[in-house]
């Protein structure tokens, strides 16, 4: 370990078993359109069986095939044999904010941990009941970021298309139980999506598709820390879901330290980039500001993010900080955020004071899964901490990071 690393290794927990290999049964929810058609096919089925498992799949109850009663029982447990019905081997579940945040840490078949949140909004004038999941799409993170618990986990792995889904499926199945159903739902988990673009879209696809989940492209938000070649592959392909990019500060030298990967694609071309998003898709592009006191929430950050995105087609969301370990910092107070908006707001932007949720189990993005990580040793966290504070000091003098970008990032 160096003062160079953008994470911390966590201790394995005293009773952590060795990891598994991961289970080389595709998920069925993560099959493309043809597939279990084909199979079906090659064993003399008919045709029709494809749709009684697709409905078993999507219908919001089936928790496996068991529970598929149109099926034969033999055929069941061919499906079984070739496919998993659901990717999700355990999942830990913690509610907060008298049950209207519910956190899900989930198991993989490798021992992957990846974590959902689901949020509940009461209907209330001029707006309908909401039921808001929030996704991963990697297990771990090679962003970095220091302000999140998943940064400091390090990259594991990509997930699986169907590793996607099933945290819907899941949430999904619990909504279900009381007649409710899923309304929107975020790419804001673990993981930097546009890293894992190709499963995150086939994701969203079958989400959107109306034979599966049928839920709207407008009630689904894909996320991004900045990595403007997806953004770009996102404008080329015209998708009328919602783009978040994760900007947190307008000056590249505080942005260096608080997203790595801007010295790689530093803001002019994210924001670039997301301009254009807009343009061609006509969708307004969300932009994500966590507020660290001292850090990124002074009148010149302000300022400057107002001159950043004046005239944009864009809404920014004010984030207070939750608290993370291992960190200096903490959430910059709400009269602070406040002045940050009006700032934003006497520019023309429109601008959403973000209020946290789950905050006693640990909502924040990788929390859960960080602490079943162990704790990493003491040594470690005093040199991270002094990183820091030594960086975003000089960040705010304006001073750019001569670190290297994060591995992993691409190109």
């Amino acid at each position: 370990m160096t003062s160079n690393d953008r994470s911390l290794t966590m201790a394995p927990a005293p009773d952590a078993p060795s990891r598994p290999d991961r289970d080389p049964r595709p998920g069925l929810s993560g099959l493309e359109p043809g597939v279990l058609e084909a199979w079906f096919a090659e064993r003399g089925e008919p045709a029709y069986r494809a749709r009684q498992v697709a409905d078993a799949v999507w219908g919001g109850r089936a928790a496996g095939t068991g529970e598929a009663r149109t099926l034969p029982v033999a055929l069941r447990a061919e499906i079984d044999a070739a496919f998993r019905f659901d990717t999700v081997a355990e999942t830990e579940l913690q509610t907060a904010d008298a049950g209207q945040t519910e956190k899900a840490l989930h198991r993989l078949s490798d021992g992957a941990l990846v974590e959902s949140v689901l949020m509940h909004y009461p209907a209330r004038p001029g707006q309908r009941e909401r039921h808001t999941l929030c996704i991963s799409s990697q297990a771990g993170c090679a962003v970095g970021c220091p302000f999140c618990a998943t940064g400091e986990l390090g990259f594991t792995r990509d997930l699986e298309t169907a590793e996607i889904i099933d945290q819907v499926r899941h949430a999904a199945r619990r909504l279900a139980a009381d007649r409710r159903r899923l309304t929107n739902v975020v790419f804001m988990g673990m993981g930097e999506p546009l890293l894992n673009l190709d499963r995150v879209l086939a994701a969203v696809d079958a989400l959107n598709d109306p034979r599966w989940f049928g839920l709207g492209a407008r009630h689904i938000t894909v996320s991004t820390s900045g990595v403007v070649p997806g953004m770009k592959r996102l404008t080329a392909l015209g998708p009328q879901f919602t783009l978040a990019v994760s900007l947190h500060a307008a000056r590249d030298a505080l942005r260096d330290v608080l997203v790595p990967l801007n010295r790689r694609w530093p803001i002019a071309e994210v924001v670039g980039a997301a301009r254009e998003h807009a343009r061609a898709t006509g969708r307004r592009v969300s932009y994500e500001v966590t507020m660290i006191g001292g850090v990124n929430d002074t009148d010149a950050d302000a300022r400057a993010m107002a001159e950043l995105l004046r005239g944009d087609h864009a809404h920014v969301n004010l984030i207070p900080m939750n608290p993370v370990a291992h960190t200096p910092w903490t959430a910059s107070p709400m009269d602070v955020i406040e002045r940050f908006e009006a700032t934003l707001r006497e520019a023309g932007i429109a601008t959403t004071v973000r209020r946290n949720r789950g905050q006693e189990i640990g909502a924040a993005c990788g929390q859960l899964a960080a602490e079943r990580a162990g704790e990493p040793p003491a040594a470690a966290v005093a040199r991270r901490r002094k990183r820091l504070i030594d960086e975003s000091a000089a960040a705010l003098r304006g001073e750019r990071s001569h670190e290297p970008v994060p591995t992993g990032l691409g190109d």
